[in-house]
């Protein structure tokens, strides 16, 4: 008997983080993280129980807008609907393709905006799922790839001119012989983290210090503020974190594209005596020419970006112009695992680090996997990488992150670390859910 996906179940999840201005930064005042979650659902033909009835998956919004992310989502999942799981598990990067492949969808696109965005939930559950089968985490089954298999997994057409599939092979292919000992290592060290849970904007200088003081006490040596609103207050608040964490940590800021290519140089200098790591989104996510300019005039600052990246090509442009000196890969906002793979080759054959991004619900359970996997088997090098924390959230999930000291431990459990719990999926569900019915609505 063959196991087929039988239906696409999509929800709107939201959570109030508003109403405590967690997650605030200078472009979004007051995010009510959110997700547009999907469950593709099994069933076995002719009627038996299938080895993996469900495979679980989202991509990550803000608030409003959430239900066109989810709607998206449901109209990307039903070219599902009908495959054989098994086939599926066997050509992932097959399955990527042909939810990428209907030409009226990707009009609205393509590879970008809110249907890249429901695109990223139905890969992901589909990975979700196939590493269910395997009775894998992603990571592992990622890791246990042969580099030809990677390979395969990667929609090469625009990609080939700054790195061919056959030179991606051959970096793939020297990593083999130290696989074992990495995976051995990280298992046992876990991978370095950083936090940005202390510098949100919108707390008081107060709570800032609280939280900077608490990050130390709690074995963090990263620490990220968010800038970008008003540069005196920005000043103020670098100096109270530097005091704080000492010379002896890393001290980074994110700006979350507020900023004009001219505007962002001057921020940078102006908070250079704080010995600032890297510079995030300092201006427009799109302007590759303008991150280019920001990177010549603030070394040895880095300049990091990425979350907002629409899709790989959009990595490729940003590390052919030497724009970045940190990669910042989105599980979400990148078409799902395979075009987050697509450009953690192209960061590792420029050489680039990859510190992805994690300031959301579930981004964190999400691209553990991503990094543990570029360790073992594609970069090979945990230097100069770390991945962002915040302890938001974790509660709702199945198989929450782990974290020790200031490294995230990793997970061990089948799939993709990506199911909510279904009381807070009910709960949450917006807007007739238990937290947002008769509530007032906070919605960014």
């Amino acid at each position: 008997m063959t196991a087929r996906i039988a239906g696409v179940e999509t929800i709107d999840v939201r959570f109030p983080t508003s109403r405590a201005l967690d997650g605030s930064d200078a472009m979004n005042e007051a995010p009510d993280y959110s997700a547009a979650y999907v469950v593709l659902h099994v069933e076995e033909e002719g009627g038996g129980r299938p080895a993996v009835a469900e495979g679980h998956g989202f991509t990550f919004t803000i608030g409003r807008g959430n239900d066109l992310a989810a709607r998206a989502a449901q109209a990307v999942g039903e070219r599902a609907v009908g495959l054989s799981v098994e086939e599926i598990a066997a050509d992932l990067g097959g399955f990527s393709r042909h939810l990428l492949g209907d030409s009226q969808l990707r009009w609205l696109g393509p590879d970008k905006g809110a249907i890249h965005l429901g695109t990223a939930a139905v890969v992901n559950a589909g990975w979700d799922l196939a590493a269910k089968l395997a009775g894998k985490p992603v990571w592992k089954l990622l890791s246990d790839f042969t580099p030809q298999q990677i390979v395969d997994l990667v929609d090469w057409r625009y990609l080939k001119d700054a790195l061919t599939p056959e030179a991606a092979l051959e970096m793939l292919e020297a990593r083999v012989p130290g696989r074992a000992e990495r995976e051995a290592h990280v298992r046992e060290q876990g991978y370095p983290a950083y936090t940005t849970s202390a510098g949100w904007l919108g707390y008081d200088d107060e709570k800032l210090a609280r939280l900077c003081r608490e990050a130390v006490e709690q074995g963090w040596d990263s620490v990220k503020l968010k800038v970008g609103a008003d540069l005196a207050d920005d000043v103020r608040r670098c100096r109270i974190a530097r005091e704080i964490i000492g010379p002896g940590r890393r001290l980074m800021i994110d700006a979350n594209q507020t900023l004009g290519v001219a505007e962002a140089v001057e921020w940078a200098q102006a908070l250079k005596e704080f010995d600032i790591w890297w510079f995030e989104e300092p201006t427009s996510p799109d302007d590759v020419l303008g991150h280019a300019a920001i990177a010549r005039s603030i070394k040895p600052t880095h300049v990091a970006t990425g979350e907002h990246a629409h899709n790989a090509v959009m990595f490729k442009q940003f590390l052919q112009a030497d724009a970045i000196g940190i990669c910042q890969i989105d599980a979400c906002r990148l078409g799902g695992v395979n075009e987050a793979v697509a450009s953690l080759l192209l960061a590792a054959a420029h050489g680039v680090p990859v510190c992805p991004h994690a300031g959301g619900v579930g981004l964190c359970e999400l691209v553990q996997h991503l990094s543990i996997f570029d360790y073992v088997a594609v970069s090979g090098s945990m230097e100069d990488r770390v991945i962002e924390y915040v302890d938001h959230l974790h509660e709702h999930f199945h198989d929450p992150v782990r974290v020790r000291g200031s490294r995230y431990m990793v997970p061990e459990a089948p799939g993709y670390s990506a199911q909510i719990r279904r009381e807070t999926l009910d709960a949450h569900r917006y807007p007739d859910g238990s937290v947002w019915s008769g509530a007032q609505r906070v919605t960014s």
